[in-house]
C-alpha cells in the first residue's frame, strides 16, 4: 500500500520554473515506478513523465521533453517534477501515481495522489 501527497503547485508566469513534489508513505516505495500525470479542465488525464524503481529509467511526454525532469529519492520516499520554461498550456491539476512498471497510461498505476493545481499565466 502506498499513499501519495503532491505539493508545490501554484500560479506562475509563462517562462517560469516550478518544482512539484510527491511524498509517499509505505514501506515498499522503492519497488514502485512513479509517474506524473495532468488533467486540464474539460480534458482527459494525460501522461507527463515517469521514472522506474531501479536505476531511474525515465520517460516523458513529447510535449514536455526537454523542459521537465523527473527524479526520485528512495530513502526520502519522494518523487519530484522539475518544470522549466512553463507555458500556459501546462496549466492543469498534476497528479502523482505509483505502479508496478513505468507506464504511459493511467491504467498502469495503482495508487494516486489528490493532485496539485498548476496555473501558468500568459
Amino acid at each position: 500500500q502506498v499513499m501519495l501527497a503532491e505539493s508545490g503547485g501554484r500560479l506562475v508566469q509563462a517562462g517560469d520554473s516550478l518544482r512539484l513534489s510527491c511524498a509517499a508513505s509505505g514501506r515498499t516505495f522503492s519497488i514502485y515506478a512513479m509517474g506524473w500525470f495532468r488533467q486540464a479542465p474539460g480534458k482527459e488525464r494525460e501522461f507527463v513523465a515517469a521514472i522506474g524503481w531501479g536505476v531511474g529509467s525515465t520517460r516523458y511526454a513529447e510535449s514536455v521533453k526537454g523542459r521537465f525532469a523527473i527524479s526520485r529519492g528512495n530513502v526520502q520516499k519522494t518523487v519530484t517534477l522539475q518544470m522549466n520554461s512553463l507555458k500556459p498550456e501546462d496549466t492543469a491539476v498534476y497528479y502523482c501515481a505509483a505502479g508496478p512498471t513505468v507506464a504511459v497510461t493511467a491504467g498502469g498505476y495503482n495508487y494516486w495522489g489528490q493532485g496539485t493545481q498548476v496555473t501558468i499565466s500568459s
